[in-house]
């Protein structure tokens, strides 16, 4: 019970977000300021090289789902000109029926759809388990993984304990407000109020620690949404993620083993939970100049739309898949705001990624928001091909927030070698499903970002390479050569050039200017 009551406290403190004053949904287009690390993209489309004549790049965003009738993203839906919708006939003979907008890789031929995913390392867990259950003494000694597999054993049979005991405080934790705030009789009672409650001694301790906690809150509905939400995310945990039972991929109905299968799926990009993609869509591409929600950062642009994250981690055959998709189908940019910290079959993955290097196409990366120093802990995917390999067509991007003495947000992950460049990704504005609009933070905000500069600037020099993007994006970034408050700590400072291979924040302004340096002299 200690260990929950932490965990609520902690929960308390990060409800009291709710009555923060977000920043100016624009905020990170400004000029870069100590207040306002902003990238220039207001100076960028201000410039004469934005004057110039563009053409439309395709971004394919590989997510979660996307909302495609979102007024702010319904006008820059990729469309697919070689299939006739709703005809159940695959016109264009990609392998892929009615994917007039893109495709779902985790949804089934009979129309349902993958929502809950086991955690990576869950499953691997499972195919030791089974690998190991009459395990030998020769293997024991002799076979590596018997020894990961020791390891994951312990880490996941406590946290399905523990997952369990959490989620049931967590339901008494709201059960017990509920009924709270019924017994004062006030819409919105405070800490002193409940205090003042008459409760059974047994509830005592659990009456006292709710007060505490409404009263930092100044009341009791920003800790009931913040519970709501953290229930569901427990719920999703023990009944699916951790669940060794929980068979999803039934659903899509593939052959798992085959890892090069394709043609799997279905053709609803939107999925059952459009949340996460439709943000990441909007970033990047939300219509400029129309007076509703937001500008995106690329003005020519279209979104194909690619399922293959569902809430838990993606799979390695789906991500390869999903790559390929996007290449063969015009892509220019694909966006991937997605990662785990285990891998199944990198090796289909790292084939996906040299087929989009050969086809001249680039791939744009969130870091990952576990505060950790990629160079140590691997994140997945990632650029690295093997050996000392490494794919030319690949950034990896970390996540900023405004205050420039605090430049890398406390959530995101770094690494001198392997994270390329930091974008904007805290408290930013975006399209949610619905008609909706949101502000959230993550790496998954900041990769966006980046590709939406990526567009911008290829749409104005088509010539360039994907390995030209990358290296313009690369050299253009503003060097921050302070110090910062160095990712999951909250007073240990760092070098901020040590935290990314080029040690700077991405700047649209240079990036246009110098990737339509030669148009421009001539």
């Amino acid at each position: 019970m200690k260990k929950t009551i932490i965990l609520f406290l902690g929960l308390a403190l990060g409800a009291q977000a709710f009555g923060q004053k977000q920043p100016d949904k624009h905020w990170y287009h400004a000029a870069p300021t100590k207040k306002n690390m902003g990238i220039s993209l207001d100076k960028a489309y201000a410039s004469e090289a934005a004057k110039l004549p563009s053409k439309t790049i395709v971004v394919a965003v590989i997510d979660g789902g996307v909302d495609i009738a979102h007024p702010d993203l319904k006008d820059v839906i990729w469309h697919n000109k070689g299939e006739i919708p709703f005809n159940n006939i695959d016109d264009d003979r990609n392998g892929y029926v009615d994917d007039t907008v893109g495709w779902n890789f985790i949804g089934g031929k009979d129309g349902r759809m993958v929502q809950f995913d086991h955690l990576e390392k869950v499953r691997l867990y499972m195919k030791y388990k089974e690998q190991f259950k009459n395990v030998t003494a020769e293997e024991v000694n002799s076979n590596p993984d018997y020894a990961s597999y020791q390891e994951m054993k312990v880490d996941i049979e406590n946290t399905i304990v523990s997952g369990q005991e959490q989620y049931n405080f967590y339901i008494k934790i709201q059960s017990s407000m509920l009924k709270y705030i019924e017994m004062t009789g006030k819409p919105n009672p405070t800490g002193s109020d409940f205090m003042a409650l008459n409760v059974d001694s047994s509830e005592i301790k659990l009456r006292n620690l709710i007060a505490k906690v409404v009263e930092k809150n100044h009341g009791v509905w920003p800790v009931l949404e913040d519970l709501k939400q953290t229930i569901a995310s427990m719920e999703a945990q023990v009944k699916y993620q951790y669940n060794l039972d929980y068979n999803p991929r039934e659903i899509v109905g593939d052959d798992y083993n085959d890892s090069r299968e394709f043609g799997y799926g279905n053709n609803n990009v939107a999925g059952p939970d459009a949340s996460h993609g439709s943000h990441v869509s909007g970033i990047i591409a939300a219509t400029r100049g129309n007076g509703i929600g937001l500008d995106g950062v690329a003005d020519n642009v279209k979104i194909m739309a690619i399922r293959v994250v569902p809430d838990g981690d993606e799979r390695d055959k789906d991500v390869a898949n999903g790559i390929r998709y996007a290449v063969d189908n015009g892509a220019n940019i694909i966006n991937m705001s997605f990662g785990k910290g285990y891998k199944w079959d990198k090796d289909v993955v790292n084939e996906a990624i040299l087929y989009a290097q050969d086809h001249n196409v680039l791939l744009v990366h969130a870091a990952g928001n576990s505060s950790q120093d990629n160079d140590v802990t691997p994140n997945y995917p990632n650029d690295s091909l093997g050996g000392d390999v490494v794919a030319n067509n690949w950034i990896e991007v970390g996540a900023s927030q405004p205050l420039k003495k605090k430049l890398a947000t406390v959530f995101s992950n770094y690494g001198q070698n392997n994270v390329d460049v930091f974008a904007p990704g805290q408290s930013i504005y975006s399209t949610i499903p619905n008609n909706g609009y949101a502000y959230f933070n993550g790496t998954s905000m900041a990769s966006p970002v980046c590709a939406g500069v990526c567009a911008l600037v290829w749409s104005r020099n088509p010539s360039l390479t994907a390995k030209d993007v990358k290296m313009i994006m690369e050299a253009s970034v503003e060097l921050v050569p302070g110090k910062v408050v160095l990712p999951g700590t909250k007073k240990t400072k760092v070098a901020f050039p040590t935290l990314s291979r080029t040690g700077g924040l991405i700047n649209a302004e240079r990036a246009l200017m110098m990737g339509t340096l030669p148009l421009m002299v001539k």
